[in-house]
Order: C-alpha cells, then sequence, then structure tokens
C-alpha cells in the first residue's frame, strides 16, 4: 500500500520570531514577561524613560559637584616644562647628554638631542605661587582656581592612539568617548540641543589625527556620541528648513520617518542604530526653534567680546567657540569639548621644529579666550558647577629633537589642568623629575583622570557599564582610581 505524502503547513507570518510570538500570546503578557527579563541589560544608567528617550535627564548615583563639562583639548602635545611646570635644571643641564635615556621614548628615535632649556620665562602667580610660562599671561591670573595634575602618562608615543585613549580610555578605535559615557550616564537636560557638542579648529587645519573616532559613541548607542560643529559656514548643516516648508509639512514627514523606522525597530530589535537615526531627526526638529539662538554669539555685549577676544585676528576663531561654549553649558548642554590645533604636526600643539614658535603660536590662540571663559563663568555663578579640563594627548620631551629647536613627544609625563566643578583651585598634585622626564610622584593614568572626571560629575566609574559582547564594559576598563587630592 503506497504512503500518502506528508503535508506540511507554513507557520504564520504573525510567529515569524520568537518576540512576535510572544507579543501575540497571551494578549501579550509573554512580551512583558521579556521586556521585564531584559530590562537589566541595558545597563544601570538606562530606565524606563531612557527606553523612550535615551537622552532624558537622569539622577547621578551620588550628589554631584559638577553638571556639566567643557574640555578644552590642546591637540598634538603641549610642552608641559614650557608651560606649566618650571625646571631650572633644565636650564643647568642646557646641552648636557640625557645619561640613560631610551631612544625609543619619542617618536623619531633617530633625532635623539641633548637636554634643551625652555626657550620662555616662568614667574610664579597667585596665592598658590603657582609657575607659569609667559606664553599664558591671562590664564596666571587664574591659576588659583585651576587644580593642576604634573604626574600625568599614558602608553603610547603616537598621536592616534593617544588621543583615542585619552579620549576612550583605550589606545584603539571603536569605544566610546569620555562625552558619551557621561550623556549615557546622566541624559542632558535640554532635549532641543544636543547633549554633546565638539568643535573642531576653524583655520582650515582639518580635524585630529583619528577624526570623529574620538568623539564617537563607540558599542554604546548612537545617539550618545557628539554632534561636532562646522568649522566654516552655517554651524550645522540644515538648521534652516527650506522656505516652502511648513512647520505642518515638516511635522507630518516626521512623523512618517518615525513610524516607519520604530516598525524596522520591531523587526530588528538588536540595530541600536535605528533608535539613534530616529532620535537624530527629532532633535533636529526640535534644535530647529532653539540652536540657532544658543550658537548666536551676536547677542552678546561688546563688553563679553572684549572678555573672549571675540574681536583679536589671532584668536578670534578660539574665543567665539569659547563663547559658544559658554552660551551651550548655560542652556543645559552636558558636554562641550573644544579641539586646538588641527592634523599636521606643525598646525597643532606638535612641536618638533621650533617649540617656541609652535608654542607661542598656539598659546596666542587660546590665552585670552579659555582666561574670559573662566571669568565670564565665575561672574555669572557657573564655574561652580561647570567642570573645566585643560590637557592634550602627552607631553614633550625634555631634549631637543635634533634638526631643530623643537621637541619630540613624552608619553612619560604631561600636566592636565582643572578648574570649577569640585576641584580644589591653586592645588599642585603629583609631580615629575627634575627635568619633567617621567612622572614620579603621585603618578595619575589616563583611568584615573577619567574617574575623576566622573566622579565630579556624581557618576561611580565602577557602576556605569555598558553589556556589550557578552561583557560589562565601562569607561575606565578594569582599573581607575578617583585623584582625591584635587577635589575641594
Amino acid at each position: 500500500m503506497r504512503s500518502l505524502p506528508h503535508y506540511f503547513a507554513q507557520p504564520s507570518a504573525a510567529f515569524a520570531n520568537r518576540r512576535e510570538f510572544l507579543r501575540r500570546a497571551g494578549g501579550g503578557l509573554g512580551l512583558l514577561a521579556l521586556g521585564t527579563l531584559l530590562e537589566g541589560q541595558a545597563g544601570e544608567a538606562q530606565g524606563a524613560d531612557a527606553r523612550l528617550n535615551p537622552l532624558a535627564p537622569r539622577k547621578p548615583h551620588f550628589p554631584a559637584r559638577a553638571k556639566s563639562v567643557i574640555w578644552l583639548f590642546m591637540n598634538g602635545g603641549p610642552s608641559h616644562v614650557d608651560l606649566w611646570e618650571y625646571k631650572p635644571e633644565l636650564e643647568r643641564r642646557d646641552g648636557q647628554e640625557l645619561e640613560g635615556f631610551d631612544k625609543n621614548t619619542g617618536f623619531f628615535t633617530d633625532q635623539v638631542g641633548p637636554v634643551m632649556r625652555s626657550p620662555f620665562k616662568f614667574a610664579q602667580h597667585g596665592q598658590s605661587g603657582s609657575w607659569v610660562s609667559e606664553v599664558f599671561p591671562n590664564l596666571a591670573r587664574h591659576v588659583d582656581d585651576m587644580a593642576f595634575i604634573h604626574s600625568c602618562y599614558t602608553e603610547t608615543n603616537n598621536h592616534s592612539p593617544a588621543l583615542f585613549q585619552i579620549n576612550t580610555g583605550m589606545n584603539r578605535m571603536g569605544f566610546p568617548c569620555v562625552g558619551a559615557w557621561v550623556t549615557y550616564g546622566l541624559g542632558t537636560v535640554n532635549q532641543n540641543l544636543p547633549a554633546f557638542v565638539v568643535m573642531n579648529d576653524t583655520l582650515g587645519r582639518g580635524l585630529c589625527k583619528g577624526g570623529a573616532q574620538n568623539w564617537g559613541a563607540g558599542f554604546l548607542p548612537g545617539v550618545f556620541q557628539g554632534t561636532a560643529l562646522n568649522g566654516q559656514g552655517p554651524p550645522i548643516d540644515n538648521l534652516v528648513p527650506p522656505a516652502h516648508m511648513t512647520g505642518r509639512a515638516q511635522r507630518r514627514q516626521l512623523d512618517l520617518l518615525s513610524k516607519l523606522n520604530t516598525h524596522l525597530q520591531e523587526v530588528h530589535p538588536e540595530e541600536s542604530s535605528l533608535a539613534a537615526r530616529i532620535e537624530s531627526f527629532e532633535l533636529a526638529y526640535r534644535m530647529q526653534m532653539e540652536a540657532p539662538e544658543a550658537l548666536d554669539i551676536d547677542r552678546e555685549t561688546a563688553a563679553t567680546h572684549e572678555l573672549y577676544g571675540v574681536n583679536d585676528k589671532r584668536c578670534a576663531h578660539f574665543a567665539r567657540q569659547c563663547l559658544v561654549a559658554r552660551r551651550l553649558v548655560e542652556r543645559g548642554v552636558r558636554f562641550v569639548q573644544i579641539y586646538s590645533g588641527g592634523t599636521e604636526n606643525e598646525k597643532s600643539w606638535d612641536g618638533h621644529r621650533n617649540i617656541e614658535k609652535n608654542h607661542r603660536g598656539f598659546a596666542a590662540e587660546t590665552d585670552v579666550p579659555i582666561s574670559g571663559l573662566l571669568s565670564d563663568l565665575k561672574q555669572r555663578g557657573l564655574l561652580d558647577e561647570t567642570l573645566i579640563i585643560w590637557c592634550g594627548e602627552f607631553g614633550r620631551l625634555p631634549i631637543v629633537q635634533k634638526g631643530g629647536t623643537g621637541r619630540d613627544h613624552n608619553p612619560h609625563a604631561f600636566t592636565t589642568w582643572m578648574a570649577g566643578g569640585g576641584v580644589r583651585g591653586g592645588t599642585h598634585y603629583g609631580k615629575t623629575d627634575e627635568l619633567g622626564h617621567k612622572a614620579v610622584e603621585n603618578r595619575v593614568a589616563v583611568h584615573d583622570l577619567h574617574a575623576t572626571i566622573l566622579h565630579l560629575l556624581g557618576l561611580d566609574h565602577e557602576r556605569l557599564t555598558f553589556k556589550h559582547n557578552g561583557r560589562e564594559y565601562r569607561l575606565t576598563d578594569v582599573a581607575g582610581n578617583v585623584v582625591h587630592g584635587i577635589l575641594a
């Protein structure tokens, strides 16, 4: 007897995946149960409000000293021994060989010269008696508000990995930067402006090495990445809608896009970029109302322009950025990062050939604007709640680089200073050796800097985590200690 063929019905499209089955089974109770199980996987910072709006303001782990951050990044590696650390021994040993020096310390291993004195004069300032180079006459007036960390060090002598490390904690690309972690942990107060804004060199000198990876979100949802303002032309593209586009028509377009993207997100819930895309459209719409006003420094008084140096050709570009930064944090933006200097060596604080010409030029671009920023924040009562950070990716060696009068990279020592936001002004933490070659006392790693920044914002660096590829990641990886010696 011949057996009859077996026929199998195709499964209903309604149950094409487990999530769809759970949504329809039991009146949706299955999906509610799944949601409860998955809730903890988004990390401690992501609650119910965060799922609806990832940039919604969230409470810190403990009371915060600072509400926002302005990071002044001196791209290229500013020389600590020519700016903030007076080393008389450099003058005494000028022209002498540095015994025991490892020629692989710097980047140009075949251009190792003798010890070189600083070309700049130093003087003490403020009640703290802090030594400051002559190239910063205006910043010198603020030393009693600054907490200096003289014992910072990093793990690499090359720009790109050093930039990745100071920005993301790792010396390779693909990891979230500090600004992304901060906005992931705290959200932002003003929903009509980006939570994290980046401003690059506006003189056509290009981006820092590594580019947008330095302010990227890495494996965090893309909504937490930095919004980079344009160096030339409108600060944000397409900020003003076309003349023919009415508010109602634009709103209908966005509603349609949101509906389509939301449906796609339900089908592909693992695609975090979809949520970022939805939020980016909505944020762009909201920004059309508030961003033009926030970025318009012409609304400021002539006295304020003078304070920042907006009318001084030497520093006008950086002055405008510092003034925009103040206007942004004043309006609830969480994190602002400003880069001084571009890609090529001599177009950044990378003084290989002539340290005097290089640093004198970049100091002239930044001295008045940063001084104006500190003064302005202080007189407006904003300095106490705004953390100001000044640093580069590494320091410079105390020896001369053969073939010129410059200095090579130094990963063993660099200076970072912070002001406002809960730090103790007039403080000097850590020391380098008598030549400024290596950090020797209270050494501070990059993870320690990051732990301190998060701490001042009310975030425990060990609790701020995100699960990725089966592992809980954090900004400070498996290290990091808060530098309590600089806290108020």
